[in-house]
């Protein structure tokens, strides 16, 4: 997600203020995942694959701010233009496609994030309703209908993703979820007075990696981990580095420090959340949603924390799926309208108290948008798995692949020097990892649709 700013540069000295702008971009609802990752590799493996993604995207957003330094990039033409000018036209078009894919994929997951925290504080209302006497089975597809007629009618407004304003309204509404689901995690552990779960994770009698096998429930939680360091990328800290800071040694040393602060936070945040949560639940009690599925079993006052925090997420995610797919969309309508000058920039004026403009194109192509990705969210409405392929497929060529070959490039390391093979290693390994993660997502797909009938009732 690139970040949004009408800031000036008058404070790129602050290190605190860069810090918060770069939390700001990356926190997200990859938390919410993050503690069934825990219960599949356990208190050993679980922190240490956090700490490895921590380190490589720390290591690589170190590699782009070295780039950003004395570059002749133009600013307006973001990373895609950090990407011409170091690596090429061929790297261009493998970034648009690697890009274009992974937002087209988080819209999908914001549907399905915002869709299952909709129909749990449904639940909510029926349970409390009905004092627990109805079993309240719902179907999620009118949840993700709903939502992508919303979405169809929000696509229209003219820079709504501007207005959002991911700085003020994103960072706020992930803090609220992510300290209920810390404060309940805790709340659970005082009730229960123990701490659960396993040095190994969940054990399941089997290390297969097809069905309920052991190894492909690792590689989906590696992808649910890739997934929350998604947008801690070299896009975002590039466009940090373009609106925020000068390019000067000093500059460049204080942009490091905002990196490793701001990562460090974000780390300890999610090593927080995850691990209360795992140790109030354990391995095999620990939700795969931890707002959708937690369940409202605990007393009045944190069951209406819990109804805050899947509120808090609705509305992060209707509002990050108009940052994700205008960023996709605004790309094509130009290509479009370069090919198609004149019938593409056709308006309609709607008269009004302020008229409107409305373009037919924009009109009819966004609706196909966001109607496309609710039925694919109807179809395969599994949150883990979804989110585990876009952290698999994104990770490894956003985060690492670019931002390595651009600081070979700009440093000129000569080939199979000590440097060239360590860089190279670490995206090799990064790629192995991404692999084994698409592959426990694509595993996790097969076992769900065992099971899910599209279009009808399965809770």
């Amino acid at each position: 997600m690139e970040v949004e700013s009408a800031r000036p540069k008058g404070s790129e000295g602050n290190v605190w203020m860069v810090s918060a702008i770069i939390l700001a971009a990356v926190i997200g609802n990859g938390v919410l995942p993050l503690a069934w990752a825990m219960a599949q590799l356990g208190w050993i493996s679980g922190p240490l694959v956090m700490l490895f993604f921590f380190a490589v995207t720390v290591s690589t957003s170190f590699f782009i701010s070295e780039c950003y330094h004395q570059s002749h990039v133009e600013p307006t033409l973001g990373f895609q233009g950090a990407v011409r000018t170091y690596l090429g036209e061929i790297h261009v078009l493998m970034y648009r496609i690697v890009h274009g894919l992974n937002l087209f994929g988080l819209t999908i997951g914001d549907i399905i994030a915002s869709s299952l925290s909709m129909m749990a504080l449904m639940k909510f209302h029926c349970f409390d309703v009905n004092h627990g006497k109805d079993g309240c089975h719902m179907n999620i597809n009118s949840f993700m209908i709903a939502i992508g007629f919303f979405q169809v009618f929000l696509s229209q407004i003219p820079a709504f993703d501007q207005l959002w304003q991911p700085f003020y309204v994103e960072p706020f509404l992930s803090f609220i979820y992510s300290t209920f689901l810390i404060a309940l995690g805790i709340a659970k552990i005082s009730e229960t007075g123990e701490l659960r779960g396993s040095l190994t994770g969940i054990s399941i009698g089997t290390l297969s990696l097809f069905g309920k096998g052991k190894i492909s429930r690792i590689f989906l939680a590696v992808g649910d981990i890739a997934f929350a360091y998604r947008d801690y990328s070299a896009n975002t800290i590039f466009e940090v580095l373009q609106e925020k800071v000068e390019s000067s040694p000093s500059e460049l040393k204080k942009m490091k420090k905002a990196i490793m602060i701001s990562s460090a936070f974000m780390t300890f945040l999610y090593m927080l959340c995850s691990c209360a949560s795992y140790a109030a639940f354990g391995d095999h009690s620990t939700p795969r949603d931890l707002l959708a599925d937690l369940g409202f079993g605990f007393s009045n006052l944190y069951n209406w924390l819990l109804v805050a925090a899947n509120v808090a997420l609705v509305i992060q995610c209707v509002g990050a799926y108009q940052v994700h797919s205008r960023a996709l969309s605004d790309v094509i309508e130009d290509a479009v309208a370069k090919r198609f000058p004149t019938q593409i920039t056709r308006e309609i004026i709607i008269p009004s108290f302020r008229p409107y403009k409305l373009n037919l194109f924009r009109l009819v192509w966004r609706t196909i948008f966001a109607l496309t990705t609710t039925l694919i969210s109807m179809l395969l409405p599994f949150f883990n798995d979804v989110v585990g392929l876009i952290g698999a497929l994104g990770f490894w060529p956003l985060t690492v692949y670019f931002p390595v070959q651009m600081y070979i490039e700009k440093n000129k390391i000569p080939k199979w020097s000590t440097k060239w093979i360590l860089l190279q290693s670490m995206s090799v390994l990064c790629f192995i990892v991404s692999i084994a993660a698409a592959a426990g997502s694509i595993a996790g797909f097969v076992l769900d649709l065992e099971t899910y009938k599209p279009f009808k009732k399965n809770d």
